[in-house]
């Protein structure tokens, strides 16, 4: 407490609203029932979700969504759930669900933590990807990155074993604490080679800031990481 105030939670990102485009909002007007979850406190059943038995995979911030509608739409197989704080971001991928005629994959407008915390049940996943999330690189924000010891420690305890944790970035003192961070859990075993770090894998298309990365020279690590 503070001058009779509560301290806020530290949280991993910024709600940023943005301003919704005309599509943007008609897709969460008319989509939202359909592919979209409320906010609740009650557990998700994810196969009841998707209608079918199904490996799950779960991606954390997916910013405009396309490479996400992308592995969708090439791995009918699986069903996505794709979780974003950013509302155009959310607006964007209910328009490619609809445009690509997509009904593998689903949508969340909430925080990642709260989401695994209260609302996914134990060795609910398949798979976790979280790709190019906020570096926080002032050194002073690093407590805010979302990989943290304690966020592994709940990825251990939603992702079955035998399960996967994806993770890339273009920073690389974040991919070395990511490195750091999995390493030390005993949760987690690294599916990579001594580098640490893994190819990118064909099922993980490359976004066009990445692809603009490479052309100017710029690194990118992907870490791959086994449930025990």
């Amino acid at each position: 407490m503070i001058e009779g105030k509560p301290l806020r939670t530290v949280r991993s990102f910024v709600r940023r609203e943005g301003r919704l485009t005309p599509g943007q909002q008609r897709a969460i007007d008319e989509l939202w029932p359909q592919f979209a979850i409320d906010e609740a406190d009650s557990m998700i059943d994810l196969n009841q979700l998707f209608g079918r038995d199904a490996p799950k995979v779960l991606e954390i911030g997916f910013g405009n969504g396309a490479t996400l509608a992308q592995m969708a739409a090439e791995q009918p197989e699986q069903d996505f759930l794709g979780v974003e704080v950013h509302r155009p971001g959310v607006g964007q991928l209910l328009k490619a669900i609809e445009q690509q005629g997509l009904t593998n994959l689903r949508v969340a407008c909430t925080d990642a933590v709260e989401l695994l915390n209260n609302r996914l049940a134990d060795n609910a996943l398949d798979r976790v990807q979280l790709y190019f999330p906020d570096p926080w690189h002032k050194k002073r924000h690093h407590k805010r990155r979302i990989i943290q010891p304690t966020f592994v420690d709940i990825l251990a305890a939603k992702i079955k074993p035998g399960g996967h944790l994806h993770m890339a970035t273009d920073w690389q003192h974040y991919a070395e604490q990511m490195l750091e961070e999995l390493s030390n859990s005993d949760e987690f075993i690294n599916c990579a080679d001594s580098s640490g770090y893994i190819p990118r894998p064909d099922y993980r298309p490359l976004t066009k800031f990445e692809q603009r990365g490479h052309k100017l020279g710029h690194g990118v690590w992907d870490l791959l990481f086994k449930r025990r």
